[in-house]
């Protein structure tokens, strides 16, 4: 209170028991600690000072079952709860963040003056706020928002990896072509702030970035996300690849010890750079849009498995403004889904669609060039895997399935025969008749 509170409309207690009782009906209380067994023990500790119909609100990375479970307990009790995604980071916190609030309906009459007069607003004047869905829908939403971020942040530090490592361009350089980029398509927060990290120089003069450790940490949401993705089943292929690199670039010694012993071509380019960085950004949006068709797909899986009624479009509004997200390629997600609500796969839509045509050549000429000159991008290569794999009419899973049978007994079903009829083959002449039940785990 002596100090950044001083002189703000801000009062101060002493404990718990003075807080809640300094609340005016219903009291809303909002929690921002570590995700887990912290945010319990609050919640058990706030319990006694609370009457039928207050409102406590977590708006830190919880994970989304820990917030359907803590929605039941609360509300048993005659007490609502909000499990809210809250993204912004520092600029968010100064100047409205993207606000995914879920959980206990009969809550968000109460704090949505409250919320969305904080949050961030878009060009005209919408809050990046809005109510999710019941019980952990916000919480799912905002872990989906990370992992996609994850995505995005690996596809950038991929592009880098390139621009420096094949295409030996300096540091100024790479400032100059993300300032580009980020006036057009890839307008946004992440591209903007590293065109400002590749810019900023340590005291030495020399570029602040290269003096930090290759090792990534993480917080849990790309994990979350891509278990998520697992449960659901859900091919979460580029976000899972994000989560994987951090893990690997965090075997720095290992890594160490493997570049002296491991060989592999040594990175040589000898053809149009200028042509080959419009391939790349290409190749950067052409990916991105895998990301984000990835978690809306997940998104979808999760509002079927969990009885949420989700408004695509209207999350992607939310992610707009204030969130590390932000960016105008958002907007054509709204139209998007303003224009089929029941889009199975953003791929599908005709913007996306016609964007992912234009970059398709640059594309694979991107994953080629840089796997034959043995640079790692395994997020783009990924995302360009997973695109042609969902326009396969015929994947080799026909054998696969022959062989699951051969070993297990698992039945199979036939092209030739309806959906839901299952088959299974002797196929060494002393296997049996005898086969597997058959299930989906």
């Amino acid at each position: 209170m002596n100090g950044r509170g001083k002189d703000k409309n801000i009062i101060g207690t002493h404990s718990i028991e003075e807080f809640v009782n300094s609340l005016e009906r219903p009291r809303k209380i909002m929690l921002m600690v570590k995700a887990g067994a912290p945010v319990d023990v609050f919640i058990e500790q706030i319990i006694p000072y609370l009457e039928e119909g207050d409102i406590i609100i977590d708006g830190g990375n919880s994970h989304f079952p820990d917030t359907i479970r803590r929605t039941k307990y609360l509300e048993e009790k005659g007490l609502l709860f909000i499990g809210t995604g809250v993204s912004g980071g520092e600029e968010g916190a100064l100047l409205g963040p993207s606000i995914m609030p879920g959980g206990s309906p009969k809550a968000w009459e109460f704090v949505k003056p409250i919320f969305q007069s904080i949050a961030a607003k878009v060009e005209d004047g919408t809050p990046c706020c809005d109510w999710v869905g019941e019980n952990g829908a916000g919480h799912c939403v905002k872990m989906v928002h990370n992992g996609i971020e994850y995505g995005d942040m690996q596809l950038i530090t991929e592009v880098y990896q390139v621009m420096k490592n094949m295409l030996g361009m300096n540091h100024n350089e790479m400032h100059d072509v993300f300032a580009d980029w980020n006036k057009g398509e890839l307008d946004s927060y992440l591209i903007e702030i590293t065109r400002d990290i590749l810019a900023y120089k340590d005291e030495d003069g020399s570029p602040l970035v290269e003096k930090i450790l290759d090792t990534a940490g993480q917080k849990g949401t790309g994990k979350w996300t891509a278990i998520a993705s697992l449960d659901v089943g859900v091919p979460l292929t580029l976000i899972g690849e994000a989560v994987y690199a951090r893990t690997l670039s965090a075997l720095k010694s290992e890594r160490v010890e493997a570049s002296k012993i491991l060989s592999g071509p040594t990175p040589k380019y000898e053809g149009d750079k200028k042509e080959f960085i419009e391939d790349l950004r290409k190749a950067l949006l052409a990916s991105k849009i895998v990301s984000y068709a990835q978690g809306y797909v997940l998104m979808k899986s999760a509002a079927k498995e969990y009885g949420w009624d989700l408004n695509y479009g209207g999350i992607a509004l939310m992610w707009r403004g204030g969130c590390i997200l932000r960016s105008i390629f958002l907007g054509e997600i709204k139209k998007a889904f303003d224009n089929n609500s029941k889009l199975s796969n953003l791929m599908l839509d005709s913007y996306f669609k016609e964007k992912i045509e234009e970059a398709q050549n640059s594309w694979r000429r991107v994953v080629a060039t840089a796997v034959s000159n043995g640079i790692w991008i395994p997020a783009i290569s990924t995302a360009l895997n997973y695109y042609d794999g969902y326009r396969t009419e015929r994947l080799p899973a026909n054998l696969l399935q022959a062989q699951r049978d051969y070993f297990g007994a698992h039945t199979y079903e036939r092209i030739d025969r309806p959906r839901g009829e299952f088959f299974h083959t002797n196929w060494t002449g002393h296997g049996g008749t005898t086969s597997s039940s058959t299930y989906n785990a």
